[in-house]
Protein backbone atom coordinates (compact mmCIF):
# COMPACT_ATOMS: atom_id res chain seq x y z
CA UNK A 1 0.00 0.00 0.00
CA UNK A 2 2.87 2.36 -0.62
CA UNK A 3 1.42 3.68 -3.84
CA UNK A 4 -1.63 5.84 -4.46
CA UNK A 5 -2.44 9.49 -3.99
CA UNK A 6 -1.37 11.44 -0.96
CA UNK A 7 -4.30 11.49 1.38
CA UNK A 8 -5.96 14.34 3.25
CA UNK A 9 -3.03 14.78 5.66
CA UNK A 10 -1.50 17.07 2.99
CA UNK A 11 -4.02 19.79 3.82
CA UNK A 12 -3.44 19.41 7.55
CA UNK A 13 0.29 19.79 7.11
CA UNK A 14 -0.16 22.66 4.69
CA UNK A 15 -2.31 24.70 7.03
CA UNK A 16 -0.23 23.88 10.08
CA UNK A 17 3.22 23.83 8.59
CA UNK A 18 3.65 26.00 5.51
CA UNK A 19 2.12 29.09 7.02
CA UNK A 20 4.76 29.13 9.78
CA UNK A 21 7.70 28.53 7.46
CA UNK A 22 9.70 31.57 6.49
CA UNK A 23 13.14 32.36 5.20
CA UNK A 24 14.55 32.46 8.72
CA UNK A 25 13.19 29.04 9.73
CA UNK A 26 15.61 26.24 10.50
CA UNK A 27 14.49 23.14 8.62
CA UNK A 28 15.32 19.99 10.59
CA UNK A 29 14.65 16.40 9.56
CA UNK A 30 14.91 13.56 12.09
CA UNK A 31 15.01 10.07 10.53
CA UNK A 32 13.56 7.61 13.03
CA UNK A 33 10.79 8.11 15.59
CA UNK A 34 12.11 6.06 18.48
CA UNK A 35 13.25 7.59 21.79
CA UNK A 36 16.46 8.99 20.26
CA UNK A 37 14.52 10.69 17.47
CA UNK A 38 11.80 12.14 19.70
CA UNK A 39 14.22 13.37 22.36
CA UNK A 40 16.19 15.08 19.60
CA UNK A 41 13.06 16.72 18.21
CA UNK A 42 11.99 17.86 21.68
CA UNK A 43 15.38 19.36 22.52
CA UNK A 44 15.61 21.03 19.12
CA UNK A 45 12.17 22.63 19.39
CA UNK A 46 12.93 23.97 22.86
CA UNK A 47 16.39 25.25 22.01
CA UNK A 48 15.63 26.98 18.70
CA UNK A 49 12.43 28.99 18.40
CA UNK A 50 12.52 28.95 14.57
CA UNK A 51 13.19 25.21 14.22
CA UNK A 52 10.69 23.29 12.09
CA UNK A 53 11.15 19.56 12.81
CA UNK A 54 9.90 16.74 10.62
CA UNK A 55 10.18 13.19 11.97
CA UNK A 56 10.28 10.34 9.45
CA UNK A 57 9.74 6.63 10.08
CA UNK A 58 9.35 3.63 7.80
CA UNK A 59 6.55 2.29 10.02
CA UNK A 60 3.05 3.79 10.15
CA UNK A 61 3.45 3.88 13.93
CA UNK A 62 5.81 6.11 15.93
CA UNK A 63 7.85 5.48 19.11
CA UNK A 64 10.21 2.78 17.84
CA UNK A 65 11.31 0.31 20.51
CA UNK A 66 8.98 1.82 23.11
CA UNK A 67 6.21 0.16 21.09
CA UNK A 68 8.00 -2.82 19.58
CA UNK A 69 10.86 -3.48 22.00
CA UNK A 70 9.67 -2.84 25.55
CA UNK A 71 8.20 -5.99 27.07
CA UNK A 72 4.39 -6.03 27.41
CA UNK A 73 4.65 -6.65 31.16
CA UNK A 74 6.60 -3.38 31.58
CA UNK A 75 3.84 -0.80 30.97
CA UNK A 76 5.52 1.80 33.18
CA UNK A 77 8.38 2.08 30.67
CA UNK A 78 5.89 3.00 27.93
CA UNK A 79 4.52 6.06 29.72
CA UNK A 80 7.15 8.12 27.90
CA UNK A 81 4.93 7.98 24.77
CA UNK A 82 2.77 10.65 26.40
CA UNK A 83 5.76 12.99 26.40
CA UNK A 84 6.59 12.10 22.80
CA UNK A 85 2.97 12.68 21.75
CA UNK A 86 3.15 16.21 23.13
CA UNK A 87 6.26 16.79 21.01
CA UNK A 88 4.46 15.54 17.90
CA UNK A 89 1.54 17.86 18.65
CA UNK A 90 3.79 20.91 18.60
CA UNK A 91 2.76 23.17 15.70
CA UNK A 92 6.38 23.24 14.52
CA UNK A 93 6.64 19.44 14.39
CA UNK A 94 5.25 16.92 11.91
CA UNK A 95 5.38 13.12 11.73
CA UNK A 96 5.74 11.28 8.43
CA UNK A 97 5.10 7.57 8.93
CA UNK A 98 5.27 4.88 6.23
CA UNK A 99 8.23 6.65 4.60
CA UNK A 100 11.28 4.47 3.98
CA UNK A 101 14.74 5.98 3.83
CA UNK A 102 16.46 4.82 0.67
CA UNK A 103 13.41 3.67 -1.29
CA UNK A 104 10.86 6.47 -0.76
CA UNK A 105 13.37 9.25 -0.21
CA UNK A 106 17.16 9.19 -0.22
CA UNK A 107 19.50 10.67 2.35
CA UNK A 108 21.00 12.97 -0.28
CA UNK A 109 17.53 14.27 -1.19
CA UNK A 110 16.80 15.00 2.47
CA UNK A 111 20.10 16.82 2.89
CA UNK A 112 19.19 18.99 -0.09
CA UNK A 113 15.78 19.75 1.44
CA UNK A 114 16.78 20.42 5.06
CA UNK A 115 19.34 22.55 6.86
CA UNK A 116 19.87 19.81 9.44
CA UNK A 117 19.39 16.05 9.05
CA UNK A 118 19.66 13.86 12.14
CA UNK A 119 19.83 10.11 11.53
CA UNK A 120 18.17 8.18 14.36
CA UNK A 121 16.79 5.00 12.83
CA UNK A 122 18.52 2.69 15.31
CA UNK A 123 19.25 -0.99 14.71
CA UNK A 124 16.83 -3.22 12.83
CA UNK A 125 19.05 -6.21 12.12
CA UNK A 126 21.08 -8.70 14.14
CA UNK A 127 24.62 -9.80 14.68
CA UNK A 128 25.49 -13.30 13.48
CA UNK A 129 27.26 -15.99 15.50
CA UNK A 130 28.84 -17.51 12.40
CA UNK A 131 28.70 -21.09 13.72
CA UNK A 132 27.50 -24.23 11.86
CA UNK A 133 23.77 -24.87 11.87
CA UNK A 134 22.75 -21.27 12.50
CA UNK A 135 20.18 -21.44 9.68
CA UNK A 136 18.23 -24.37 11.15
CA UNK A 137 14.52 -23.81 11.77
CA UNK A 138 13.42 -22.61 15.22
CA UNK A 139 16.54 -20.52 15.67
CA UNK A 140 15.61 -16.84 15.90
CA UNK A 141 17.17 -13.63 17.02
CA UNK A 142 15.81 -12.22 20.26
CA UNK A 143 14.90 -9.08 18.29
CA UNK A 144 12.63 -11.11 15.99
CA UNK A 145 11.00 -12.84 18.95
CA UNK A 146 10.46 -9.52 20.74
CA UNK A 147 8.98 -7.99 17.59
CA UNK A 148 6.74 -11.06 17.23
CA UNK A 149 5.19 -10.86 20.70
CA UNK A 150 5.00 -7.06 20.50
CA UNK A 151 3.04 -7.11 17.25
CA UNK A 152 5.62 -5.56 14.89
CA UNK A 153 4.24 -5.97 11.34
CA UNK A 154 7.54 -7.33 10.00
CA UNK A 155 7.34 -10.34 12.34
CA UNK A 156 3.58 -10.96 12.40
CA UNK A 157 3.89 -14.28 10.57
CA UNK A 158 7.10 -15.55 12.17
CA UNK A 159 5.22 -18.26 14.12
CA UNK A 160 7.84 -19.89 16.37
CA UNK A 161 6.82 -23.43 17.31
CA UNK A 162 6.45 -23.41 21.08
CA UNK A 163 4.73 -26.81 21.18
CA UNK A 164 7.54 -28.98 19.81
CA UNK A 165 9.77 -28.92 22.88
CA UNK A 166 9.94 -28.36 26.62
CA UNK A 167 13.32 -26.59 26.47
CA UNK A 168 14.47 -23.27 25.04
CA UNK A 169 18.01 -21.91 24.99
CA UNK A 170 18.64 -18.16 25.11
CA UNK A 171 22.15 -17.17 24.07
CA UNK A 172 23.08 -14.07 26.05
CA UNK A 173 22.45 -12.73 29.52
CA UNK A 174 21.59 -9.08 28.92
CA UNK A 175 18.25 -7.38 29.56
CA UNK A 176 16.76 -8.49 26.24
CA UNK A 177 17.73 -12.10 27.00
CA UNK A 178 16.01 -11.81 30.38
CA UNK A 179 12.96 -10.28 28.70
CA UNK A 180 12.43 -13.18 26.29
CA UNK A 181 13.10 -15.75 29.02
CA UNK A 182 10.58 -14.06 31.29
CA UNK A 183 7.91 -13.97 28.58
CA UNK A 184 8.43 -17.69 27.91
CA UNK A 185 8.11 -18.51 31.62
CA UNK A 186 5.57 -15.93 32.82
CA UNK A 187 2.13 -17.32 33.87
CA UNK A 188 -0.48 -16.52 31.23
CA UNK A 189 -2.76 -14.91 33.80
CA UNK A 190 -0.12 -12.18 34.12
CA UNK A 191 0.31 -11.67 30.38
CA UNK A 192 -3.30 -11.72 29.17
CA UNK A 193 -4.03 -8.27 30.62
CA UNK A 194 -1.01 -6.64 28.91
CA UNK A 195 -0.72 -5.26 25.38
CA UNK A 196 0.98 -8.42 24.12
CA UNK A 197 -0.08 -9.28 20.56
CA UNK A 198 -3.00 -11.70 20.45
CA UNK A 199 -1.25 -14.16 18.12
CA UNK A 200 1.66 -14.39 20.58
CA UNK A 201 -0.64 -14.80 23.57
CA UNK A 202 -2.42 -17.73 21.92
CA UNK A 203 0.89 -19.38 21.06
CA UNK A 204 2.27 -18.88 24.58
CA UNK A 205 -0.91 -20.30 26.11
CA UNK A 206 -0.34 -23.48 24.10
CA UNK A 207 3.40 -23.56 24.81
CA UNK A 208 4.99 -26.71 26.22
CA UNK A 209 8.23 -24.94 27.16
CA UNK A 210 9.02 -25.45 30.83
CA UNK A 211 12.80 -24.96 30.91
CA UNK A 212 14.81 -21.96 29.72
CA UNK A 213 18.61 -21.90 29.72
CA UNK A 214 20.35 -18.51 29.73
CA UNK A 215 23.85 -19.08 28.33
CA UNK A 216 26.71 -16.62 28.80
CA UNK A 217 30.29 -16.70 27.51
CA UNK A 218 31.66 -15.14 30.68
CA UNK A 219 30.86 -15.45 34.37
CA UNK A 220 28.35 -13.98 36.84
CA UNK A 221 30.69 -11.07 37.55
CA UNK A 222 30.32 -9.99 33.89
CA UNK A 223 26.59 -10.64 33.37
CA UNK A 224 25.28 -7.86 31.11
CA UNK A 225 21.83 -7.38 32.65
CA UNK A 226 20.75 -4.76 35.16
CA UNK A 227 19.82 -5.52 38.77
CA UNK A 228 16.21 -4.40 38.22
CA UNK A 229 15.63 -6.84 35.34
CA UNK A 230 17.41 -9.67 37.15
CA UNK A 231 15.50 -9.12 40.39
CA UNK A 232 12.22 -9.31 38.49
CA UNK A 233 12.85 -12.68 36.87
CA UNK A 234 14.40 -14.17 40.01
CA UNK A 235 11.29 -13.16 41.94
CA UNK A 236 8.77 -14.86 39.65
CA UNK A 237 6.32 -17.19 41.39
CA UNK A 238 6.61 -20.96 41.01
CA UNK A 239 9.90 -20.71 39.14
CA UNK A 240 12.86 -22.87 40.03
CA UNK A 241 16.13 -20.99 39.46
CA UNK A 242 19.25 -23.09 38.93
CA UNK A 243 22.73 -21.60 39.31
CA UNK A 244 25.81 -23.74 39.80
CA UNK A 245 27.48 -22.52 42.96
CA UNK A 246 30.89 -23.42 41.53
CA UNK A 247 30.33 -20.76 38.83
CA UNK A 248 29.98 -18.11 41.52
CA UNK A 249 33.56 -18.46 42.73
CA UNK A 250 35.36 -15.32 41.56
CA UNK A 251 38.98 -14.56 40.81
CA UNK A 252 41.00 -11.52 41.92
CA UNK A 253 40.45 -10.08 38.43
CA UNK A 254 36.69 -10.54 38.85
CA UNK A 255 36.86 -8.78 42.19
CA UNK A 256 38.58 -5.80 40.59
CA UNK A 257 35.83 -5.60 37.95
CA UNK A 258 33.16 -5.71 40.64
CA UNK A 259 34.88 -2.96 42.62
CA UNK A 260 34.81 -0.76 39.53
CA UNK A 261 31.07 -1.24 38.87
CA UNK A 262 28.35 -0.92 41.46
CA UNK A 263 25.82 -2.26 38.94
CA UNK A 264 27.88 -5.39 38.30
CA UNK A 265 28.30 -5.92 42.05
CA UNK A 266 24.54 -5.77 42.60
CA UNK A 267 23.92 -8.25 39.79
CA UNK A 268 26.54 -10.63 41.15
CA UNK A 269 25.13 -10.38 44.68
CA UNK A 270 21.62 -11.16 43.43
CA UNK A 271 22.85 -14.26 41.61
CA UNK A 272 24.70 -15.44 44.74
CA UNK A 273 21.64 -14.89 46.89
CA UNK A 274 19.42 -16.73 44.43
CA UNK A 275 21.77 -19.72 44.26
CA UNK A 276 21.56 -20.25 48.01
CA UNK A 277 17.96 -19.24 48.75
CA UNK A 278 15.91 -21.14 46.17
CA UNK A 279 14.41 -24.26 47.67
CA UNK A 280 13.57 -27.20 45.45
CA UNK A 281 9.84 -27.94 45.59
CA UNK A 282 9.05 -29.89 42.45
CA UNK A 283 5.47 -30.16 41.27
CA UNK A 284 3.73 -30.88 38.00
CA UNK A 285 4.15 -28.14 35.41
CA UNK A 286 6.79 -26.26 37.38
CA UNK A 287 8.99 -24.03 35.25
CA UNK A 288 12.76 -23.79 35.44
CA UNK A 289 15.32 -21.10 34.67
CA UNK A 290 18.94 -22.21 34.36
CA UNK A 291 21.86 -19.77 34.32
CA UNK A 292 24.75 -21.30 32.38
CA UNK A 293 28.05 -19.42 32.67
CA UNK A 294 31.39 -19.90 30.92
CA UNK A 295 29.93 -21.46 27.78
CA UNK A 296 29.79 -20.35 24.14
CA UNK A 297 27.93 -21.95 21.21
CA UNK A 298 30.16 -24.05 18.98
CA UNK A 299 27.48 -25.40 16.66
CA UNK A 300 23.77 -26.07 16.43
CA UNK A 301 22.76 -29.71 16.20
CA UNK A 302 19.81 -30.65 13.97
CA UNK A 303 16.88 -32.72 15.21
CA UNK A 304 15.98 -36.07 13.71
CA UNK A 305 14.30 -34.50 10.67
CA UNK A 306 17.52 -32.50 10.06
CA UNK A 307 15.64 -29.29 9.26
CA UNK A 308 15.11 -27.85 12.73
CA UNK A 309 17.32 -27.37 15.74
CA UNK A 310 17.62 -30.21 18.21
CA UNK A 311 20.37 -28.94 20.45
CA UNK A 312 23.41 -26.74 20.94
CA UNK A 313 26.99 -27.87 21.37
CA UNK A 314 28.65 -25.57 23.87
CA UNK A 315 32.34 -25.00 24.37
CA UNK A 316 33.53 -24.34 27.89
CA UNK A 317 35.36 -21.05 28.27
CA UNK A 318 37.75 -19.39 30.65
CA UNK A 319 38.50 -15.73 31.17
CA UNK A 320 41.66 -14.06 30.01
CA UNK A 321 42.73 -10.45 30.57
CA UNK A 322 42.51 -8.18 27.54
CA UNK A 323 45.28 -5.63 27.81
CA UNK A 324 43.60 -3.21 25.40
CA UNK A 325 40.19 -2.96 27.05
CA UNK A 326 41.20 -3.78 30.59
CA UNK A 327 38.34 -6.28 30.74
CA UNK A 328 38.41 -10.05 30.70
CA UNK A 329 37.37 -11.89 27.55
CA UNK A 330 36.14 -15.46 27.15
CA UNK A 331 38.33 -17.92 25.27
CA UNK A 332 37.52 -21.51 24.38
CA UNK A 333 39.09 -24.39 26.29
CA UNK A 334 38.49 -27.16 23.75
CA UNK A 335 36.04 -28.91 26.09
CA UNK A 336 32.50 -29.42 24.85
CA UNK A 337 29.09 -30.45 26.12
CA UNK A 338 25.67 -30.75 24.55
CA UNK A 339 22.35 -29.18 25.51
CA UNK A 340 19.15 -30.50 23.93
CA UNK A 341 16.47 -28.00 22.99
CA UNK A 342 13.84 -27.24 20.37
CA UNK A 343 14.02 -23.45 20.34
CA UNK A 344 17.02 -21.10 20.31
CA UNK A 345 16.87 -17.32 20.74
CA UNK A 346 20.09 -15.43 19.99
CA UNK A 347 20.40 -12.34 22.17
CA UNK A 348 23.90 -11.36 21.06
CA UNK A 349 23.30 -7.82 19.88
CA UNK A 350 21.37 -5.68 17.44
CA UNK A 351 22.98 -4.34 14.28
CA UNK A 352 22.22 -1.22 12.27
CA UNK A 353 21.68 -1.37 8.52
CA UNK A 354 23.68 1.01 6.30
CA UNK A 355 22.07 3.32 3.76
CA UNK A 356 23.55 5.10 0.76
CA UNK A 357 25.31 8.31 1.69
CA UNK A 358 25.79 7.49 5.38
CA UNK A 359 29.35 6.60 6.46
CA UNK A 360 29.73 3.49 8.63
CA UNK A 361 32.57 2.72 10.99
CA UNK A 362 34.17 -0.45 9.66
CA UNK A 363 35.80 -1.12 13.05
CA UNK A 364 32.52 -0.94 14.97
CA UNK A 365 29.85 -2.54 12.82
CA UNK A 366 26.64 -0.57 12.64
CA UNK A 367 27.99 2.64 14.14
CA UNK A 368 28.29 5.89 12.20
CA UNK A 369 31.68 7.59 12.76
CA UNK A 370 30.99 10.80 14.64
CA UNK A 371 32.26 13.34 17.11
CA UNK A 372 29.56 14.29 19.63
CA UNK A 373 26.91 13.48 17.02
CA UNK A 374 28.59 15.23 14.08
CA UNK A 375 28.90 12.68 11.28
CA UNK A 376 32.42 12.18 9.93
CA UNK A 377 33.01 11.40 6.28
CA UNK A 378 35.65 8.80 7.15
CA UNK A 379 36.77 6.70 10.09
CA UNK A 380 40.42 7.17 9.06
CA UNK A 381 42.02 9.81 11.34
CA UNK A 382 44.12 11.27 8.54
CA UNK A 383 41.10 11.82 6.26
CA UNK A 384 38.42 13.02 8.68
CA UNK A 385 35.97 15.60 7.45
CA UNK A 386 32.75 16.67 9.14
CA UNK A 387 29.65 16.18 7.01
CA UNK A 388 28.06 19.62 7.24
CA UNK A 389 24.46 19.54 8.41
CA UNK A 390 24.44 15.76 9.02
CA UNK A 391 24.18 14.37 12.55
CA UNK A 392 23.53 11.06 14.27
CA UNK A 393 21.92 10.04 17.56
CA UNK A 394 20.95 6.87 19.42
CA UNK A 395 22.21 3.40 18.62
CA UNK A 396 23.65 4.53 15.30
CA UNK A 397 25.78 6.98 17.24
CA UNK A 398 26.96 4.90 20.20
CA UNK A 399 26.01 1.28 19.44
CA UNK A 400 23.01 -0.76 20.66
CA UNK A 401 23.40 -0.13 24.37
CA UNK A 402 21.56 1.60 27.18
CA UNK A 403 17.96 2.03 28.26
CA UNK A 404 15.26 4.39 26.95
CA UNK A 405 16.51 7.27 29.12
CA UNK A 406 20.06 6.86 27.79
CA UNK A 407 18.82 8.40 24.56
CA UNK A 408 17.90 11.61 26.39
CA UNK A 409 21.53 12.39 27.24
CA UNK A 410 22.62 11.19 23.81
CA UNK A 411 20.15 13.59 22.14
CA UNK A 412 21.22 16.48 24.36
CA UNK A 413 24.82 16.07 23.20
CA UNK A 414 23.89 15.94 19.51
CA UNK A 415 21.57 18.96 19.78
CA UNK A 416 24.33 20.87 21.58
CA UNK A 417 26.60 20.17 18.59
CA UNK A 418 23.90 21.40 16.19
CA UNK A 419 23.41 24.62 18.14
CA UNK A 420 27.15 25.21 18.30
CA UNK A 421 27.43 24.75 14.53
CA UNK A 422 24.56 27.20 14.01
CA UNK A 423 26.29 29.76 16.20
CA UNK A 424 29.48 29.27 14.21
CA UNK A 425 27.69 29.89 10.92
CA UNK A 426 28.11 26.33 9.64
CA UNK A 427 24.38 25.77 9.08
CA UNK A 428 21.68 27.68 7.21
CA UNK A 429 23.81 30.49 5.90
CA UNK A 430 21.71 33.69 5.71
CA UNK A 431 23.31 34.45 2.34
CA UNK A 432 22.01 31.33 0.60
CA UNK A 433 18.48 30.70 -0.61
CA UNK A 434 16.33 28.89 1.98
CA UNK A 435 15.92 25.15 1.66
CA UNK A 436 12.39 23.84 0.96
CA UNK A 437 12.16 21.63 4.08
CA UNK A 438 8.70 20.16 4.67
CA UNK A 439 7.30 21.59 1.45
CA UNK A 440 10.05 19.87 -0.52
CA UNK A 441 9.40 16.57 1.24
CA UNK A 442 5.67 16.73 0.60
CA UNK A 443 6.31 17.44 -3.08
CA UNK A 444 8.81 14.56 -3.36
CA UNK A 445 6.39 12.11 -1.74
CA UNK A 446 3.58 13.24 -4.03
CA UNK A 447 5.80 12.84 -7.09
CA UNK A 448 6.58 9.25 -6.02
CA UNK A 449 2.99 8.42 -5.00
CA UNK A 450 4.07 7.61 -1.44
CA UNK A 451 1.20 7.46 1.02
CA UNK A 452 2.56 8.83 4.24
CA UNK A 453 0.90 8.58 7.65
CA UNK A 454 0.81 11.83 9.70
CA UNK A 455 0.47 11.84 13.46
CA UNK A 456 -3.29 12.11 13.06
CA UNK A 457 -3.17 8.78 11.22
CA UNK A 458 -1.33 7.23 14.14
CA UNK A 459 -3.98 8.63 16.49
CA UNK A 460 -6.59 6.71 14.50
CA UNK A 461 -4.56 3.51 14.93
CA UNK A 462 -4.16 4.29 18.62
CA UNK A 463 -7.89 4.79 19.13
CA UNK A 464 -8.80 1.59 17.30
CA UNK A 465 -6.26 -0.46 19.27
CA UNK A 466 -7.45 0.90 22.61
CA UNK A 467 -11.09 0.24 21.72
CA UNK A 468 -10.29 -3.36 20.74
CA UNK A 469 -8.28 -3.73 23.93
CA UNK A 470 -11.20 -2.69 26.13
CA UNK A 471 -13.17 -5.65 24.79
CA UNK A 472 -10.41 -8.00 26.03
CA UNK A 473 -9.54 -6.23 29.30
CA UNK A 474 -6.21 -5.15 27.80
CA UNK A 475 -4.70 -1.65 27.46
CA UNK A 476 -4.75 -2.13 23.69
CA UNK A 477 -5.05 -4.85 21.06
CA UNK A 478 -2.35 -4.06 18.56
CA UNK A 479 -2.91 -4.06 14.83
CA UNK A 480 -0.13 -6.32 13.60
CA UNK A 481 -0.13 -6.27 9.80
CA UNK A 482 0.83 -3.53 7.37
CA UNK A 483 -2.62 -3.68 5.74
CA UNK A 484 -4.46 -3.32 9.06
CA UNK A 485 -2.27 -0.42 10.17
CA UNK A 486 -2.52 1.50 6.92
CA UNK A 487 -6.25 0.89 6.58
CA UNK A 488 -6.83 2.26 10.09
CA UNK A 489 -4.53 5.26 9.52
CA UNK A 490 -5.62 6.22 6.02
CA UNK A 491 -9.24 5.13 6.05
Amino acid sequence: MKGGLLFRGWKTLTSRGFSSLNDKSLRVCVIGSGPAGFYTAEKMLKAHERAEVDILDRLPTPFGLVRSGVAPDHPETKIVVNQFSRVASNERCSFFGNVSLGSDVSLSELRDMYDVVVVAYGAESDRSLGVPGENLKEIYSAREFVWWYNGHPDCRYMAPDLKCTDTAVVLGQGNVALDVARILLRPMTELQTTDIAEHALVSLQESTIRKVYLVGRRGPAQAACTAKELREILGMKNLQVHIREADLVISPADEEELKASRIQRRVYDLLCKSATSHQRHDFAGQRELHFIFFRKPDKFVPSEDESRVGGVRLEKTCLKANGLSGKQVAIGTGQFEGLNCGLVLKSIGYKSVPVDGLPFDKYRAGVVPNVKGRVLSSDQPENVNIEQGLYVVGWLKRGPTGIVATNLYCAEETVASILEDIDNGLIASPFGSPKPGRQGLLQALEDKNVRFVPFGGWEKIDSKEKLEGQLRNKPREKLTTWDELLKAALG
